[in-house]
């Protein structure tokens, strides 16, 4: 797939609910303070591609799933961010569905909410997008176990102190024990000179 995979895929295409769904509560909300009918236009085209950006991402992590090494713990996680995800998916769509059958726009009582709806919506992108982070940093997922020995390898077999962390932080499920060699109080010296005890 032109150099990516489906985890990579899935990374790239994550961005598109995070920023348009965003975007499109934004100009709903300012449009209905400001009363400007271009604002309200954004918002429902931001709505528009944000459910399609959204449904994509849904559909190449639920192709990510099968494709990559995890554990049991990583898996409930894993469940959890799918099923909010399609919870977004939901709101939005009905969102945008909703505001199709009113021709782009609702009226004085159905605005409030709907807006709320897009909050709420909102906060569960939120926490999906969490979620998916943790799978990342957490469960180290995307990178393969050989590929993490390696990591830890390169590192000399332990973790510097410029936002990395050791082999049981990137994959806590795989990581071997044993695999920090660094005796305390020795020290080395980075590329950039800087210094760093164990």
């Amino acid at each position: 797939m032109a150099g990516y995979d489906w985890a990579r895929l899935h990374a790239a295409l994550n961005d598109l609910p995070a920023a348009l769904l965003l975007a499109a509560v934004l100009f709903d909300l300012l449009g209905a303070i400001n009363k400007r009918d271009s604002l309200k236009a954004a918002g429902f085209w931001c709505l528009f591609l944000g459910v399609l950006g959204t449904g994509a991402a849904i559909i190449s992590g639920r192709a990510t799933e099968g494709g990559i090494d995890h554990t049991d713990a990583a898996h409930a996680v894993m469940e959890t961010h799918e099923t909010l995800a399609y919870i977004t998916l939901a709101i939005f769509g009905l969102l945008f569905a909703w505001r199709v059958v009113r021709k782009g726009v609702w009226n004085a009582k159905e605005q409030p909410v709907a807006l709320t709806a897009g909050v709420i919506g909102i906060g569960i992108l939120i926490v999906t997008a969490k979620l998916g982070g943790n799978l990342v940093f957490e469960h180290g997922l995307g990178i393969s176990t050989t590929r993490v020995e390696a990591i830890v390898g390169e590192r000399g077999g332990h973790a510097h102190d410029e936002g990395m962390v050791d082999s049981a932080a990137v994959a806590p499920d795989t990581a071997m024990a044993g695999s920090d060699t660094a005796k305390a109080g020795q020290t080395h010296t980075h590329a950039d000179g800087k210094k760093h005890t164990h």
